[in-house]
Order: C-alpha cells, then structure tokens, then sequence
C-alpha cells in the first residue's frame, strides 16, 4: 500500500466507529487499568492533544515521536507524541496539537492536513486529558528539535509499527520507586509505552482493519 493509498483507507476508516478504550487497554498494565477507572472521580481535568503525523518516509510512511528531556516531572525522560496543553487562546484542540508540533518539531502546521480524531485518554498522573490528532504532510517535515522539549526525534517506519514482534513486556519504574511490567513497542531500541502505546494501540488496531500491507 503506497502513501496516498494509506491515508484515503485511513481516512475512510476514521467514518466509522474508533476502536476506543478497548483498543487502549491492550497496551495498559492491570495497575494501569485500575487507575484509568478513576477518571470518572477526577474533577477539572487538564486539555490536551497529540498530533500523529504521517508522511513519506524511506519508501514507506513514516509517523514521529519525541524523547523528552530529564525534568522534575511524572514524564520525564519518555518517549511520546509532540503535543501538550491546551491554552486559552487556542481556537480548538487540532489547533493545540499543531502548535505544540511546531513548537516541539519544527513542523509548518499550514502544510499539515487533518484526517481527524481518537479516542480521548484520561492520564491519572498529571490529570491530562489527551486528545489524538491524526494528520498528514504529503513529503517529510524538516524536523528541528526544540531542545528544552525534545531530547530526540524518533521516525519509524509503519511497516515496522504494525509487525508484532514490536509488542514486548518490559518493566518500568514509576513514581515513588515503584517498578511495573508494562507491555510496550520496541521500535530500533525504543521503549513506547504508558500513555502513548495506548493511543498508538488504537491507530494500530484500525490500521489492521483496512489491512495495511
């Protein structure tokens, strides 16, 4: 499946109904889950979104990540998608995913085209409530990290990200010295996990049904 195949059956994908919390949870720990069952008990949580952006890549399609720097905070040092807070000004939750790529990435947000939405994650830890963007370029960003936000940028292939043998369990240390066996992908060395395997776990499973090959 070339690029432009790619993004019309992911595009006539997104008319049906998202996977949901289901697709979410098979890339969630039982603790995970426990704590996801809390949401309906927090008050006042914070906007948010991520952008998944796609585009030519080495033959392929390629999607971005970023490592976040070390800093005092519950996702320090994580591998996750751009994106972050929603602010007063901003005109719409796309509108935050596309400024905080430009600001993390260095993307040109009137080159993106966006396909849609995913299912909305609550993350206990921080209170965030995270909105997936799904997007488009139609050739590859040239990418500048902002450095106080990103450590590195990570492309991956998506013929990569849909083989299984990405799937594995890995055990992660969590706040107050409490370590935990995640499932995660392992991408070129790569741990994704916690919050954002979850959402990449639902686009995975809609991937999977257009049969994307």
């Amino acid at each position: 499946m070339n690029f432009n195949e790619f993004i019309a059956a992911l595009k006539e994908r997104l008319n049906g109904a998202l996977p949901g919390l289901p697709a979410q949870l098979k890339m969630s720990s039982m603790a995970r889950i426990g704590e996801l069952m809390k949401f309906v008990q927090s008050d006042d949580p914070i906007k948010s979104s991520v952008l998944i952006l796609f585009y030519p890549y080495q033959d392929d399609i390629g999607l971005v990540l970023i490592l976040r720097p070390t800093y005092p905070g519950v996702h320090s040092g994580q591998i996750s998608l751009p994106g972050g807070k929603y602010e007063e000004e901003d005109d719409s939750l796309v509108y935050t995913a596309l400024r905080e790529a430009k600001e993390e990435i260095g993307i040109n947000p009137l080159q993106v085209h966006v396909l849609g939405q995913l299912t909305d994650l609550y993350i206990p830890p921080s209170r965030y409530i995270v909105t997936p963007v799904l997007g488009f370029m139609t050739s590859r960003p040239e990418f500048k990290a902002e450095p106080n936000e990103v450590a590195k940028i990570i492309e991956i292939r998506i013929s990569d990200f849909m083989n299984d043998h990405i799937i594995q369990r890995k055990k992660m240390k969590l706040a107050l010295g409490i370590s935990i066996k995640f499932p995660a992908y392992v991408l070129d060395g790569n741990v994704v996990w916690g919050a954002t395997a979850m959402m990449l776990s639902e686009l995975r499973e809609m991937i999977n049904d257009f049969d994307y090959s």
